[in-house]
């Protein structure tokens, strides 16, 4: 299996999952990317994957749904138009035409319905987890982030994650903030930079690395806490306030 990532809009990917001639989509946002792709390398659609409802994850289901009626798959707690089987967390979604299968995790925090899929060594993890950093709570609680952020940080260290934005380099500057003398910080972001001139994604990236690189990773950290109880102006009490604090911190960065 390939992963191939189809840039759309400003800073979303879209990714296809293919092998030999046959695809699958996660989170397509917009269809005319994806419609060209399978096009230009002969591909037919067999299934597509939705982590969560907003407008650029699904709004190119309508149009590949009217070229191929294929299985969609997305989160039972939140209503999304098209989805065909409704997943949530242990159940299992099997992918034949591609010869992989992945187990579903509940991950709300972003949305309060929000879904991953990991196997076969990947995590599509939609808006939860970027590469040294985390989603907006739109819908849901510093407590539900932290928690589903925990969750897929005890996946094996060599898992590749898949996120669908393109945000490390202004999260890095974030992290930098938030642990000015992390040098794994600014290693980091000197790699990450040499891609973005190269025209290269700093995506997928191994979870291991975020544990030293991304804060809302790193509530137990003294310098983290340190960091989070000045902009909170007051001590904090567990590494869920930290969490909240740092988040909230970020949303004004």
């Amino acid at each position: 299996m390939q992963i191939i990532p189809l840039p759309a809009f400003r800073d979303n990917y879209i990714w296809v999952l293919r092998h030999d001639s046959r695809a699958v989509v996660v989170d397509p946002g917009d269809a005319e990317p994806v419609l060209r792709y399978l096009s230009s390398e002969g591909l037919s659609l067999e299934a597509i994957l939705v982590t969560h409802h907003h407008s650029d994850h699904v709004g190119g289901l309508s149009a590949l749904l009217a070229t191929a009626s294929v299985p969609i798959y997305g989160p039972a707690r939140e209503d999304i138009a098209g989805i065909s089987h409704p997943v949530a967390e242990g159940a299992e979604v099997r992918l034949p035409g591609i010869g992989v299968r992945f187990r579903v995790l509940d991950i709300p925090g972003h949305t309060a319905g929000h879904v991953g899929y990991y196997g076969e060594g990947a995590l599509f993890c939609g808006d939860t987890l970027f590469a040294a950093g985390c989603g907006r709570l739109f819908e849901g609680t510093p407590a539900q982030m932290h928690a589903s952020l925990g969750k897929l940080a005890a996946l094996p260290g060599d898992t590749q994650v898949y996120c669908t934005h393109e945000y490390t380099l202004s999260n890095l500057a974030f992290a930098a903030a938030v642990e000015p003398s992390n040098t794994a910080v600014a290693e980091r972001i000197a790699a990450c930079q040499a891609l973005r001139a190269a025209d290269q994604p700093t995506v997928p990236f191994p979870l291991a690395g975020e544990f030293a690189t991304n804060p809302f990773l790193r509530s137990s950290e003294p310098e983290v806490i340190r960091q989070a109880e000045t902009q909170a102006g007051h001590a904090l009490a567990n590494p869920v306030d930290v969490f909240a604090a740092i988040r909230e911190w970020k949303n004004r960065f």
